[in-house]
């Protein structure tokens, strides 16, 4: 085991199912190219045979030889490769990622958790949480939207893992050309990292697979600090290459939440916030601005009146920093959290988005840093925030937003967390 290590993500090209026997000597190559000075190397999600299978029957066959092949290639090159791949198994078609150690053995198998939208069609979900050892050290393999649900990073990196590698399949809805968006890709990439401590790198596809699914590119690798320090472009095939280091991690872990039940009413209302004490006339001006509540640092009894009404639950920077923090009080129905944090920088921001969209939440940010107050939507948006004699800014709170925790059809974010939170759970046991 090392501490740091080379590493390349190879962002390859999308091609259809049909096309597999075509790309299968291009991929080979490309492979064998990057294993001369890598000590790691990361392939997308389903790069063999395809992503979009659209039924779960394979060439097993022709699947298997290209195996052997990169099999080879990893015993020859002493290098570590992990690849996207379909895999049969007693419980069904998985969408796994195969692990070759640097003698050429099979190192394990991490079969993605989270299916997203069609993929379920043709795939049956993983059910382990555990990192795969390797001549490294031990990795944190997840693919594509298992980095959407915090739990399962966490879990791979509090059980060993030094590093956490992602084959995947990002898309883009397209709806800016020039600019090809993914929430992973944007923002929480890093953030996995930043929040275990560990460095994160991922391997997409660019170009478009059957026409209609688009992939943003963007593979990447991130540093255990949560900062890029290699970026593939939005279109087109590249070996991106960096060196990592993987020193053990110590991440932050709190004692996490887990209240009973609240009822939940999903019901909409304005909010007004403020990093200030609110003005003694604020109840004329929420008139005035057609809200219901206001919300500021350190106010206990309007933030109990809000919470009669809405589920609200107010956390400090234990909570936030980890992963897992906010996930039982989500679990529980708690709709709205109010983050009081010292964080500050870019930081603050990032992570308030990233649990907001993850768990479907709204997040009410004081921050200390700045003076400033803001809110961040179910969508991982910014919809208001203070700013310098801006000192009272007004938004929308949703409950229909809170309620609706499908982020795909057949993929909602309530189901995989209480999904992961059983397989978590009974690893402990």
């Amino acid at each position: 085991m090392v501490d740091s290590f080379s590493v390349t993500a190879l962002q390859l090209p999308a091609h259809d199912r049909d096309a597999f026997a075509q790309t299968v000597d291009p991929i080979i190559e490309a492979i064998r190219r990057a294993a001369a000075g890598s000590d790691l190397i990361v392939l997308p999600e389903a790069t063999f045979p395809a992503y979009v299978l659209g039924e779960p029957s394979i060439d097993q066959v022709a699947v298997n030889e290209a195996i052997a092949r990169v099999r080879e290639i990893a015993e020859l090159s002493r290098t570590v490769i992990v690849i996207g791949a379909a895999a049969p198994t007693d419980a069904g078609l998985r969408n796994a990622a195969l692990v070759f150690d640097a003698d050429g053995s099979l190192a394990g198998r991490a079969d993605k958790l989270f299916l997203w939208h069609f993929d379920r069609r043709w795939f049956t979900a993983g059910d382990q949480i555990e990192p795969i050892q390797t001549t490294l050290g031990a990795l944190g393999v997840l693919i594509c939207a298992d980095g959407r649900l915090p739990t399962i990073s966490r879990g791979l990196v509090d059980r060993g893992a030094r590093a956490l590698i992602m084959p995947t399949a990002w898309v883009t809805s397209g709806r800016d050309p020039n600019a090809l968006e993914n929430v992973q890709a944007d923002l929480l990439a890093r953030v996995r990292a930043y929040e275990n401590g560990v460095p994160f790198v991922a391997a997409n596809k660019c170009g478009v697979e059957l026409g209609m699914v688009a992939y943003c590119g963007k593979s990447q690798v991130i540093d255990a600090q949560g900062e890029v320090i290699a970026i593939a472009s939005e279109r087109d095939p590249q070996a991106l290459r960096a060196t990592i280091s993987a020193e053990s991690p110590r991440p932050h872990r709190s004692t996490a939440p887990n209240p009973p039940p609240r009822e939940v009413a999903a019901r909409s209302m304005r909010l007004a916030i403020s990093f200030d004490p609110l003005p003694n006339d604020i109840d004329q001006r929420l008139q005035m601005l057609d809200d219901e509540y206001a919300l500021a640092t350190n106010d206990a009894a309007r933030f109990a009146a809000l919470d009669r009404t809405v589920p609200v639950a107010a956390v400090g920077d234990d909570l936030m920093l980890d992963p897992a923090g906010l996930v039982g009080l989500r679990r529980a129905g708690y709709a709205l959290f109010t983050w009081t944090t010292r964080v500050g920088d870019r930081w603050c921001e990032r992570l308030a988005r990233a649990r907001a969209l993850e768990l479907r939440c709204y997040v009410i940010v004081f921050d200390e840093a700045a003076q400033r107050a803001f809110a961040v939507d179910p969508d991982g948006t910014v919809v208001a925030g203070t700013f310098n004699g801006f000192r009272l800014a007004s938004f929308g709170f949703d409950g229909r937003k809170t309620s609706e925790t499908s982020v795909a059809p057949g993929t909602d974010v309530r189901e995989g967390l209480e999904r992961t939170t059983r397989i978590l759970d009974y690893a402990r046991g």
